[in-house]
């Protein structure tokens, strides 16, 4: 429906042109092109370097290349599923839950998505007031905490602009921390004399492989599950698939390929300590902001409209401001020093969530959807249940470090809501 016809129906003006609990209109659907722009400035995202450091640190390269491969594969057909069902229902991730987990039982959805994005936004907020601290030499908590505040303000005016707001922002962030991204790893690759030598360092600290695995598909575990926020928008599923993997697959991995070739070659796992020993902390600081502009506007607009599904409120507004100052204080608290051992959390409760969702559309919705205004069931036990599952075999996946927790998780996950979908179906079926 256009903002033309809304207001001939209803007599009102739509309150919202992103839609956030509502279906994207074909006459506000973009091409691929549009769509790829701002996923790729999504996945283009500085912590990503971070992590990306974490890992190489903790292998020889030819163990590395194979922990980012496994890892880019999973999430990018992950994250292609999830996109594909954006396109296909024009909702966004939280809204299409109502569905499978019922209108109810889809708010512990909104708050877990909506809920590590704002621990995402603190994370990016933190990075930006350590590395100006460093930068300038500053001593003090204060002038950092101020730093933290001002950009945070900035990152959700951008979010408040809506879907044009991120793209825009995108064309001019994306190329900066490639720059950075290149730099950084053309300095390393002189460091060790080319890429023969990254082949022959040690490794500086010690990670599990499935560990390792985990924290790649985890850098964007929670955003990619919310990839249909964006795909929404997308004129056709395979647009949808083509823009989540020039994203999730080729952005997400070359982020956490800069990162982790940079810690090999100067023995530093901190990504941060890294561009101060290599004396690149203000140009580091002026690329990085750019690029965290950009990607926490993303974070923003995400829980922001996940607090509109919850209350079913037609503006994301209140609940974008409501997260930023959440996201701040987090920031302020030193939430971004936790970033490992955060990703390897969003490993195991995020993508379960997002197998539920896929298989529960194959078992009962492939066929087409009905408006949300029909649906009547409170809290669906056939998606929750999967669910758990999932996380629980994640969980024990990664614990014991059997397999790749996340794909583990994904599959139980997808298996179990798909039985349980043919056989609600079927029941439904019967009854009518």
């Amino acid at each position: 429906m256009t903002a033309a016809e809304l207001r001939e129906e209803t007599g009102t003006e739509p309150v919202d042109p992103d839609y956030p609990v509502t279906p994207v209109p074909r006459s506000a659907r973009r091409g691929v092109v549009s769509i790829s722009v701002v996923l790729i400035g999504f996945t283009v995202f500085a912590p990503t370097l971070m992590a990306g450091a974490s890992i190489g640190a903790a292998f020889r390269f030819s163990e590395f290349l194979a922990v980012l491969l496994v890892g880019s594969l999973v999430l990018g057909a992950y994250v292609a599923a999830i996109g594909f069902l954006g396109a296909r229902t024009g909702l966004t991730t939280v809204v299409m839950s109502r569905y499978t987990f019922g209108t109810a039982g889809s708010k512990v959805v909104s708050v877990l998505l909506g809920g590590t994005q704002i621990g995402w936004y603190g994370v990016a907020v933190g990075s930006i007031g350590k590395m100006t601290a460093l930068a300038f030499g500053w001593e003090s908590a204060w002038a950092p905490g101020l730093v933290m505040i001002g950009v945070s303000a900035l990152m959700m005016l951008t979010a408040l602009y809506g879907y044009e707001g991120m793209y825009w922002v995108s064309l001019i962030s994306t190329p900066l921390i490639l720059i950075l991204a290149f730099w950084i790893t053309g300095l390393a690759l002189t460091e060790v004399g080319g890429v023969r030598g990254l082949f022959d360092i040690a490794p500086t600290t010690s990670m599990t492989w499935a560990a390792a695995v985990t924290t790649v598909v985890g850098t964007f575990a929670s955003a990619g599950t919310q990839a249909a926020n964006w795909t929404r928008f997308a004129k056709r599923g395979r647009d949808a698939v083509i823009a989540c993997a020039m994203g999730f697959v080729i952005g997400n991995g070359l982020m956490v390929f800069f990162g982790a070739v940079s810690a090999l070659a100067f023995g530093e796992g901190d990504f941060t300590t890294l561009l101060l020993s290599m004396g690149m902390i203000v140009w580091g600081l002026f690329f990085l902001f750019g690029n965290l502009w950009k990607s926490n506007a993303d974070a923003a607009y995400a829980f922001g409209v996940a607090g509109a599904e919850i209350a079913n409120s037609t503006r994301k507004g209140p609940f974008i401001i409501g997260g930023v100052a959440i996201g701040t204080v987090l920031a302020l608290a030193g939430v971004e020093g936790h970033i490992v051992g955060y990703l390897s959390l969003l490993g195991v409760l995020i993508p379960p969530l997002g197998g539920v969702l896929i298989g529960d559309w194959i078992a009962r919705w492939r066929s087409g959807q009905p408006a949300l205004s029909t649906l009547t069931e409170k809290v669906r036990w056939q998606a929750l249940v999967p669910y758990v599952l999932g996380c629980l075999v994640a969980w024990v996946s990664n614990e014991l470090g059997i397999g790749i927790a996340p794909l583990n998780g994904i599959v139980v996950a997808l298996v179990g809501a798909w039985g349980l979908g043919v056989k609600a179906k079927r029941e439904a079926a019967t009854s009518a």
